[in-house]
């Protein structure tokens, strides 16, 4: 339902060039170009910047192409009701999500929430935290999830949970009954996310004020990656928070342990959601289900843990 000069920008934006954008549409540059072209004289301004190597979108351009996403979305919850398909029954939740939340924690609770309400299906794009931002500043994800440390700019903050980095190894490691030290991490086998991550930014900032070097064993970008080797390595420990380990902590049989530093403790875990946006029934249904979810099972795992 969208005019040819809109699906036209879109296009362009999207592939960065007429030529890209020609390829994708199957249709000739010369067209494209000239419904750019009314676009423009119908708003009033240029809505890209011209290279030799293609189009990138102006500060006009960006604001137009917000707008759309966002009338977009709403167009879709509009038809879905329209046919029926009303937001208790059937409808897509698009989410964004950091690497950590994606690997168990989300996936849960997804599961758990179809339960109640099997013809909810959920679209999930998982990127950095800049990444994850813009997805929602951008409106094209409606909820997002994931951790940070300071309150993030241009998106509604609707939900926060205290997430601390934990130690997690096996039940055999040597220091699973022990108060745990920084320094004592020295001999093991350490699995951390990539520098400049949120986690990574506090360990460094604590092992630095604590006067002590730690390099990992294995640093990388991928959770699944670093609780793989962890959970396989003899020895080896993984920086993470319970969150992103909720429940797969107790059905791998682990153990997670607190190291006492207000710096590993200065982490979130933010429920985001687009600014000044209405929900739909059945999202703010998915809301309600994760605050409760996250601080009920939150509460539970700090108890069973000893955190």
């Amino acid at each position: 339902m969208q005019s040819t000069e809109i699906r036209y920008f879109l296009a362009v934006a999207h592939a960065g060039s007429l030529s890209a954008a020609s390829k994708q549409l199957f249709v000739a540059v010369s067209a494209i170009s000239r419904q750019i072209q009314r676009l423009e004289e119908r708003v009033g301004a240029t809505l890209f910047e011209r290279h030799a190597r293609g189009m990138v979108l102006n500060d006009a351009g960006q604001i137009l192409e917000n707008h759309v996403r966002k009338s977009m979305m709403d167009m879709e919850h509009a038809i879905g009701e329209i046919k029926g398909l009303n937001a208790l029954r059937r409808t897509v939740i698009h989410m964004a999500c950091t690497d950590g939340p994606a690997f168990d924690l989300l996936p849960q609770l997804f599961i758990r929430f179809r339960q109640r309400h099997p013809g909810v299906m959920f679209s999930l794009n998982v990127g950095t935290a800049l990444q994850v931002a813009e997805m929602i500043r951008r409106g094209e994800s409606e909820l997002a999830l994931q951790f940070s440390l300071t309150a993030e700019r241009g998106v509604d903050v609707i939900a926060t949970f205290p997430a601390p980095v934990r130690m997690v190894m096996r039940l055999d490691h040597p220091l699973a009954t022990t108060a745990l030290q920084l320094t004592d991490l020295h001999p093991y086998p350490l699995a951390m996310n990539e520098p400049g991550s949120t986690i990574r930014q506090l360990f460094d900032l604590s092992c630095r004020m604590s006067g002590i070097f730690l390099e990992p064993a294995l640093s990388c970008n991928r959770f699944s990656t670093l609780y793989e080797f962890m959970l396989h390595t003899p020895g080896a420990i993984l920086a993470c928070s319970h969150f992103s380990i909720l429940y797969r902590a107790r059905r791998d049989g682990l153990c997670v342990k607190s190291v006492n530093i207000e710096q590993l403790s200065q982490r979130t875990l933010q429920l985001q959601t687009v600014a000044g946006k209405k929900h739909s029934a059945i999202l703010s249904q998915f809301i309600e289900f994760v605050r409760d979810e996250l601080t009920q099972e939150g509460d539970r795992f700090r108890d069973e843990f000893g955190l």
